[in-house]
């Protein structure tokens, strides 16, 4: 299964990094999981928020392998219990070669980006930085795939 990262988002602390690439490691390489990180668009230059966020999504869509099953992170989305988030991975691991999560910028998604996902979950209810929410869906990735083979890490 491919999985990607695509996130809005400037350099983030070392500690954020490190635990991202901590997971990235655990991770078996049929679960590669691919970062790329697109430039959030300056908030210096006196464009409007919707004119800021419409030069992200089209950086998003830049990023974006076409036929990828576009999984949106927003407050807003469907909140899964981590058993219920490994089923869903298996089955669009099923169905489609690359699953593409998505994580705004500092003013979230443009509305065309959001209509375009297949799918909107969310992390938290509580609105998360860019790091912390790769970092949490990082583990939570891992967390799956821990499942799904039998590994004792998750426990309920």
């Amino acid at each position: 299964m491919r999985l990607l990262v695509v996130a809005v988002t400037a350099r983030q602390p070392t500690w954020l990094e490190d635990g991202v690439a901590q997971y990235l490691q655990r991770l078996p390489k049929d679960w590669a999981l691919e970062l790329k990180t697109v430039k959030p668009e300056s908030r210096q230059t006196g464009k409007t928020v919707e004119q800021m966020m419409a030069l992200e999504a089209q950086r998003i869509e830049n990023a974006l392998p076409a036929g990828a099953w576009r999984v949106v992170l927003d407050e807003k989305g469907q909140g899964l219990r981590t058993t219920q988030f490994a089923e869903k991975l298996q089955a669009w691991q099923q169905s489609h070669g690359c699953i593409a999560f998505i994580i705004g910028g500092p003013d979230g998604l443009a509305p065309s980006v959001k209509e375009a996902a297949h799918t909107t979950l969310q992390l938290s209810e509580m609105t998360l930085p860019h790091g912390l929410a790769k970092l949490l869906l990082a583990e939570q990735l891992y967390r799956a795939h821990s499942l799904l083979v039998g590994h004792p890490y998750h426990r309920e």
